[in-house]
């Protein structure tokens, strides 16, 4: 059963989808839609599956779709890293990555400490 109380992972996540829109406007003002849609979509991913780990059947799909969030986290760092290196691509700004590693932080801690306390 879902808890409605104030959820850090969740909340991190969320304002970092919208900051991962905001993002792949920028992209996509630069006629660059297949990057823009990419970023979007892993972007927004990350927290959509957080969001669904709290409804998860058991622990064990509680991990499994957090291990599905790290690895979209994991993804979004290399393209926004491929957007930092190519002169075709505006750069991420530096909050954007900060937030993206303390997400891939907190998503490591919880995974971790899940399967520690099975």
């Amino acid at each position: 059963m879902r808890n409605d109380k104030d959820n850090l992972i969740v909340r991190l996540t969320f304002e970092l989808a919208i900051d991962v829109v905001s993002f792949s406007e920028k992209i996509r003002e630069r006629n660059r839609f297949e990057m823009a849609s990419q970023i979007f979509r892993i972007g927004t991913s990350i927290g959509a599956n957080i969001r669904e780990a709290q409804n998860a059947e058991s622990k064990r799909d509680f991990i499994h779709k957090f291990k599905i969030s790290a690895k979209e986290s994991d993804e979004l760092e290399y393209w926004l890293k491929l957007c930092q290196a190519s002169e075709f691509y505006p750069n991420p700004e530096d909050k954007l990555l900060k937030d993206l590693k303390s997400v891939i932080l907190i998503i490591s801690k919880i995974i971790s400490s899940s399967k520690n306390n099975n």
